[in-house]
């Protein structure tokens, strides 16, 4: 089982992967995924793997980035032929801290190493500051279809305490700006059940996102991780803990407004107008293969998951001595895969065959009126909305 190895076993030098592995690479499609690891500041709750400048402390130049990315992708190249890339993802981090042309370098080169297939969506994070009209038209000319903003409110008060950068209005105005640019899809990210968010507040941030005029809406219960600064104020006794009631009312305030303005939700945090689904998180629900390159990137390719290392320095210094930056991986067992498959699809609009979950726990479930009984007359277990508020003990029951 993989759970049983916690801290992988060693990615080999080169690289390579089993030939069972890569027999079959991208036949349920193919994705790239970029990781920037570098932020202007750390916001209070965050505990991705990124890093400031002061983090940093010189260790790694952001300048010179782009070109440490593409020598993984080179090492990538001589280990899987995957077929065309349906879906590129940037994410970070604030990719947007990178110049236009470094984002379109990597992207370049995707297309250069495997192709980009017609129609590829090519998706860039960003926060609101970062961007401006012409850095924007920049991205859209490099091939960036796709942007998503992290907006997390409309409340000024709400944005302090997660130490967010940017005021309530930047971020409307750029997802403005990036339609203007002539990017064809634009998602808006908030974060709801923020300590001192009111329901005031948090409808004044969905009524935002639907003035925007954006195609796609995340929106997901804020978390707290040990570790981050906001854990700490909260230990302090400076910051109340988050309220799962709070969380839950906030969940169905998203529900009726994205619905009455015309979104569907296609899973359990997120929304979209038609046409305007993710196609790239999509690949990651429905078992796709991808690989993931940056620091700290996770990839899989046919039932092998490694990670890379994750400090950006570490990073650069395996590549430039001709070494895979993977730092471990696993190989996944039948039951593994089943078990991220059900976990995945539960929480998807189009949920999952009932013969892929078990029979007692989905008759209870849909006894407590957490699925949707024309669904699972036509064999297949999909969320009612009370389901999807409670869709972690879905889960458990149908596993």
């Amino acid at each position: 089982m993989a759970g049983a190895l916690p801290d992988g076993e060693p990615v080999p030098t080169d690289g390579s992967l089993p030939d069972d592995a890569t027999r079959e690479v991208g036949k349920n499609g193919f994705a790239v995924y970029v990781h920037v690891p570098f932020c202007a500041s750390r916001c209070g709750y965050c505990d991705f793997n990124t890093y400031t400048a002061a983090e940093l402390g010189g260790g790694a130049s952001r300048d010179e980035y782009a070109e440490t990315v593409l020598a993984e992708l080179a090492l990538a190249a001589r280990v899987i032929e995957p077929g065309p890339v349906g879906t590129v993802f940037v994410g970070g981090g604030t990719p947007t801290l990178l110049s236009a042309g470094d984002l379109g370098r990597v992207l370049e080169g995707i297309d250069r190493t495997w192709g980009l297939a017609p129609g590829a969506e090519v998706t860039t994070e960003a926060n609101p500051e970062s961007v401006d009209p012409a850095y924007l038209r920049q991205l859209r000319a490099a091939g960036f279809t796709r942007i998503s903003l992290g907006m997390q409110s409309a409340a000024d008060n709400v944005l302090r305490v997660l130490d967010r950068k940017h005021t309530a209005g930047r971020a409307p105005q750029a997802a403005t700006e990036a339609r203007e640019a002539g990017f064809e899809h634009v998602n808006l990210d908030l974060i709801y059940g923020t300590p001192g968010e009111s329901a005031d507040d948090f409808a004044r941030s969905l009524r935002t996102v639907v003035d925007a005029g954006v195609d796609h809406v995340s929106a997901y219960a804020l978390i707290v991780e040990d570790g981050t600064r906001m854990a700490g104020r909260m230990r302090r006794g400076e910051l109340p803990y988050p309220s799962d009631d709070v969380a839950a009312d906030r969940y169905l305030a998203a529900e009726a407004a994205l619905t009455e303005a015309g979104f569907g939700w296609y899973e359990v945090s997120n929304w979209a107008r038609p046409g305007g689904e993710c196609r790239h998180n999509l690949l990651y629900w429905t078992g796709a293969d991808w690989w993931g390159l940056g620091p700290g990137a996770h990839s899989h390719v046919g039932g092998v998951r490694w990670w890379n290392v994750k400090h950006p320095s570490a990073y650069a210094g395996r590549l430039a001595a001709g070494a895979s930056p993977g730092h471990a991986r696993e190989l996944l067992t039948d039951a593994d895969r089943h078990l991220e498959d059900v976990m995945l699809r539960v929480r998807l609009r189009e949920g999952i065959p009932l013969d892929r979950v078990d029979a007692t726990g989905a008759a209870q479930a849909l006894a407590d009126g957490l699925l949707e009984p024309d669904a699972y007359e036509r064999g297949r277990l999909v969320l009612t909305l009370r389901g999807r508020l409670l869709a972690d003990a879905v889960v458990r029951d149908v596993l």
